[in-house]
């Protein structure tokens, strides 16, 4: 893990109105408590609930052509400016390629995505040949983790 990875935190989904607002989808609990994105590029000014997502005021985007320009632009702070972690939780930006093992120490493959159905997050696992299977990031399929490796209990890897 480095704590400059770029973590996307919302994306411009359109403009908002003539002004240069612009529509996010967010992808953070509080986009409100960071003030730059990409680098210094963007400074948010404000951060509204709308009726279709959330509104935004970005001081570099003026009119509307500049926010609908921006269409399809994800927000990203670095890893580092994000909140510290209890025991037991963690980022998926802190998952997200990270080689898998079973709890004998056999190589799996790695985390390609992680989804969440409404029970829990799934972790997506890419064996060497292609294939790919799920498991529950659950402590019973997942006793451990950390910046190096998954451990996945053999159980849940076939």
């Amino acid at each position: 893990m480095t704590a400059d990875r770029p973590v996307t935190l919302a994306a411009i989904i359109g403009a908002h109105g003539v002004a240069g607002e612009v529509r996010l989808k967010v992808f953070a609990s509080d986009l409100a408590s960071y003030e730059s994105f990409n680098n210094g590029a963007f400074t948010l000014k404000s951060v509204r609930p709308g009726s279709n997502g959330v509104i935004a005021r970005i001081a570099e985007v003026t009119d509307r052509n500049a926010a609908e320009a921006l269409r399809g632009t994800q927000l990203t702070v670095p890893r580092s400016a994000l909140p510290p972690l209890e025991e037991g939780e963690y980022y998926h930006v802190d998952l997200l390629g990270l080689p898998a093992v079973s709890d004998a120490g056999d190589a799996l493959g790695k985390v390609i995505a992680i989804d969440n159905y409404g029970a829990g997050d799934v972790l997506e696992i890419e064996r060497p040949d292609g294939k790919r299977f799920m498991v529950p990031m659950r402590p019973e399929a997942v006793p451990e983790w950390d910046t190096e490796r998954l451990v996945i209990h053999a159980g849940f890897a076939e």
